[in-house]
């Protein structure tokens, strides 16, 4: 079987990265001819992806020439060129509600959205996912694969030592500020908003200088340091608003670290509130601050949490294990018949209708919008006019004031 997974760039990625470890695995595994087929030209180096040195990858010139068992679509974007690939079967490994990655009002979000109406075979790699792709396109059977975990990196400890209670909670968060769906800046208020003794580290994308709060920035960490990051920390704190499987907490469990939350898509999928981890409230950063007061009090709780992650750990699969479900996965799309085009049809023709909603609700905003500007046009226009028509009777009353006494004299 020859399988084509078509990604934007190698760039680092989470998703990325989730692709590129299928397509090893499957190579090394399976039997399955995987390859990565990069949708544009490159301008920068690849990331360096365990396991990328093992998989061919082709520009999409290249791939256009050959003949694929089926072709993968893993970000909306390479769903541009997923029909130009001569494939027998096309399917979408759809990781994250997409258009959530983008601002209310964006093309991309719209654009992103109209994916999920594609008459593909759906792999995902969360239940959630799979459940609202099958109410998206009725009729639809999405395939759940779990991602792995690299066990050999993110390596389990025996035990925890617990935490003794001289030393200052530690506290690892990780993303970058600016985007709302990963609540970084969220995050980094509610450490600032501690009042425990705390050591705060914050993983970046890029250098920069510790705000208030954090204590460490790091950035450009590789797997590795961050499994070594992690082992040496109490919890992780995530705030994000969108996720797909939401992969950094269960990397975190697998070094001992327990999981402070917010009840974002995808934490169902392993978190259990009380049991591995705690899950607050949206937009409470004071709330979220002393619930991390309370573990940095209560080191009992503590470690009883910190133990429940790693017995959670335990039990996620690897990803040679999330491999075998990726082979299955690919070898149903080949063999089972595509699915109906009414279910793509319906979420289609709903998408028609909420862009025409959309368009017709801007083209009245901006109608409200137009009247507003022309009234206050109007308002200021009237007040100018009285202001002018003031003016003019003040200059009057000047006139004759002055001009009295002139008349008086030329009477005499």
């Amino acid at each position: 079987m020859r399988v084509a997974f078509v990604l934007q760039d190698l760039q680092l990625s989470g998703g990325v990265g989730v692709a590129v470890e299928h397509a090893a695995q499957l190579r090394r595994h399976h039997g399955i001819d995987a390859r990565l087929v990069l949708a544009r030209p490159q301008e920068h180096p690849h990331w360096g992806y365990r396991g990328l040195d093992q998989v061919p990858v082709l520009g999409l010139a290249e791939a256009l020439e050959l003949d694929w068992d089926i072709a993968v679509a893993t970000w909306w974007e390479t769903t541009s060129v997923l029909f130009r690939l001569r494939a027998r079967r096309h399917a979408y490994f759809i990781q994250l509600l997409e258009d959530s990655a983008y601002p209310a009002g964006a093309p991309e979000r719209l654009a992103a959205a109209m994916t999920t109406a594609l008459p593909v075979r759906f792999i995902t790699e969360a239940r959630w996912l799979a459940e609202l792709l099958e109410d998206y396109q009725p009729g639809t059977r999405v395939l759940y694969v779990r991602n792995g975990i690299p066990k050999d990196v993110f390596a389990i400890p025996d035990r925890v030592a617990p935490a003794t209670g001289g030393e200052p909670l530690r506290v690892v968060l990780e993303g970058a500020r600016g985007y709302v769906q990963k609540g970084v800046d969220d995050a980094l208020a509610a450490v600032a908003a501690m009042r425990e003794p705390a050591h705060v580290t914050w993983v970046s994308p890029h250098p920069t200088e510790p705000p208030p709060g954090v204590d460490t920035v790091l950035s450009g960490l590789s797997h590795a340091e961050m499994a070594q990051l992690f082992g040496e920390q109490h919890v992780i704190l995530k705030l994000s608003r969108a996720e797909g499987m939401y992969g950094p907490p269960l990397e975190a469990f697998h070094r001992g670290a327990t999981v402070v939350t917010t009840p974002v898509t995808g934490h169902d999928e392993y978190i259990e509130h009380g049991v591995n981890g705690l899950v607050v409230g949206w937009d409470d950063i004071h709330g979220t601050a002393r619930t991390l007061d309370l573990l940095a009090r209560d080191r009992r709780l503590l470690h009883e949490l910190r133990t429940g992650a790693l017995r959670t750990a335990r039990a996620w699969p690897d990803w040679r294990q999330s491999s075998q479900w990726m082979a299955l996965a690919l070898r149903r799309v080949l063999a089972e018949p595509m699915p109906p085009v009414r279910g793509a049809g319906m979420r289609l023709v709903s998408d028609f209708a909420s862009v025409t909603a959309e368009g017709q609700a801007a083209a009245r905003r901006l109608e409200i919008e137009q009247a507003i500007q022309a009234n206050l046009f109007s308002q200021k226009a009237w007040i100018y006019a009285v202001r002018a028509r003031r003016e003019l009777d003040r200059l009057r009353q000047l006139g004759r004031r002055v001009g009295r006494p002139v008349k008086r004299l030329l009477r005499r």
